[in-house]
């Protein structure tokens, strides 16, 4: 849905093909104009993430609104069939690349290191990854509540310590839940790009894209073997965990995306590093 206070109902720029009102239309998206913007941005940085609703009833039943949430998001995002993408030069590891909606930047940084790179849909079995002959896993970012995806915890659980693995997003919680850790939704989501994080052992504060509603509970780590390795600035949220005893590590923002700065490319070459090693 688009919310608006107001629009251009006749456009006059000469590059302009269309109306708001028929692209919107073409696209099967709702739009309402003549709102309080101001106050509906108020109104969320007070009370938080909210659902809501755009009807045309004077008195719409809201029980559905209430109830309302994401489901299967993962499912609904990843790749349906296995596609492999070709190393830039000498191929000099293989990558499994669990798709949870993922991003194609993540394959590419890959790619330029030398990984043959296999993108598997969401509900690949961890017995398929571990017989396949990779050199390491990814996890990757995608959509919705982690905590629902109770199967695929399961399966990034017998993953774990197994192969070198990195997880970001959507990988990230999963990789934490995996080993008994929880996840919060945050009452405002981190949203586009110039997110400070900083390096809890180095004390560098990197500017990161970000874009997820949920995020690591830092106080039920305790008791796991993940330690906290980021902390976002604004709200003391967690960003990134270590997991040494595993060969993993995760992060919550995105290393590979950027809106100016490339200051979390350096996570590629750490994992690339780990499958050396290992």
């Amino acid at each position: 849905g688009v919310v608006v206070r107001e629009y251009c109902q006749e456009p006059s720029n000469f590059r302009c093909d269309d109306t708001v009102d028929a692209f919107l239309n073409a696209q099967n998206v709702v739009g309402i104009a003549g709102i309080d913007t101001r106050m509906l941005t108020q109104l969320l940085r007070d009370h938080g993430v909210m659902n809501a609703v755009i009807t045309t009833e004077e008195a719409p039943d809201l029980t559905i609104l209430k109830a309302f949430q994401v489901t299967g998001a993962a499912q609904a995002t990843s790749t349906q069939e296995i596609k492999v993408f070709a190393p830039e030069g000498e191929a000099k590891y293989s990558v499994a690349m669990v798709d949870y909606g993922s991003s194609q930047t993540i394959a590419e940084r890959l790619v330029i290191r030398g990984c043959q790179v296999t993108l598997l849909p969401w509900n690949t079995p961890a017995e398929e990854i571990l017989g396949g002959g990779f050199n390491g896993v990814m996890l990757s970012d995608g959509p919705g509540d982690p905590a629902e995806n109770t199967a695929l915890v399961e399966e990034v659980q017998k993953l774990m310590g197994k192969l070198p693995m990195f997880g970001i997003g959507m990988g990230h919680q999963l990789m934490a839940l995996a080993q008994g850790a929880k996840t919060v939704k945050l009452k405002f989501g981190h949203r586009g790009g110039s997110q400070p994080v900083k390096d809890l052992e180095t004390g560098k504060v990197l500017i990161t894209t970000q874009n997820h509603g949920y995020a690591v509970d830092a106080s039920s780590l305790e008791g796991t073997p993940g330690i906290q390795s980021f902390v976002h600035i604004n709200d003391g949220s967690c960003e990134g965990i270590d997991y040494p005893a595993l060969q993993a590590f995760s992060l919550q923002f995105h290393p590979e995306a950027h809106g100016g700065p490339l200051d979390g490319q350096t996570a590629f070459d750490r994992f690339i590093a780990m499958m050396k090693e290992g």
